[in-house]
């Protein structure tokens, strides 16, 4: 457990997380592009897992996606790299923060990067292609990189020093 504490190995965590969700999602979102787009939805699993083509203009859930498209495009673009930003200097500052929670902030930088990467190659519009759910009860579209942020994000309240049974003015080392 010392060596993932060691400040060498965070970098190589950093790029294997990075590289690797980053490139799945890239990867998915053009197979998804190239073989189900003008295709009616395929469902597994008797209808649990719906795999089809969107687009999606908005944020999540498409919230935002009744804005003027050259406002939506530089609102979302200009909110992600900021927030991407942000939460890198976040771990290039906070050396002495956990592995977990490094690892679950680096899972969210990996997906909102997947994400940057298709609105700013793609007029401002997000690849998804996941739909899970139980008959009328489904999620909206999604894909790998909101997969990597949710699991961040849901990751980041776990390991908070908050939810683990720390005192929040501990420092999480």
């Amino acid at each position: 457990m010392r060596m993932m504490e060691n400040s060498r190995f965070r970098p190589l965590l950093a790029a294997c997380i990075l590289v690797t969700c980053i490139g799945c999602d890239q990867a998915t979102k053009g197979i998804a592009t190239q073989t189900l787009r003008n295709v009616p939805p395929r469902e597994y699993l008797n209808g649990t897992i719906r795999i089809e083509y969107a687009l999606n203009p908005g944020g999540f859930l498409s919230l935002g996606r009744n804005l003027p498209r050259e406002y939506r495009t530089a609102i979302f673009i200009a909110m992600n790299a900021l927030l991407m930003l942000g939460l890198c200097v976040f771990l290039c500052t906070k050396r002495h923060i956990s592995i977990s929670m490094y690892s679950a902030i680096l899972f969210m930088i990996a997906g909102g990067v997947g994400n940057l990467i298709d609105r700013i190659s793609n007029q401002g519009l997000v690849t998804d292609f996941i739909n899970v759910g139980i008959g009328p009860l489904r999620t909206g579209v999604f894909n790998i990189a909101d997969m990597a942020v949710t699991f961040g994000a849901i990751a980041v309240v776990y390991f908070s020093p908050t939810t683990t049974g720390q005192p929040s003015n501990t420092p999480d080392v």
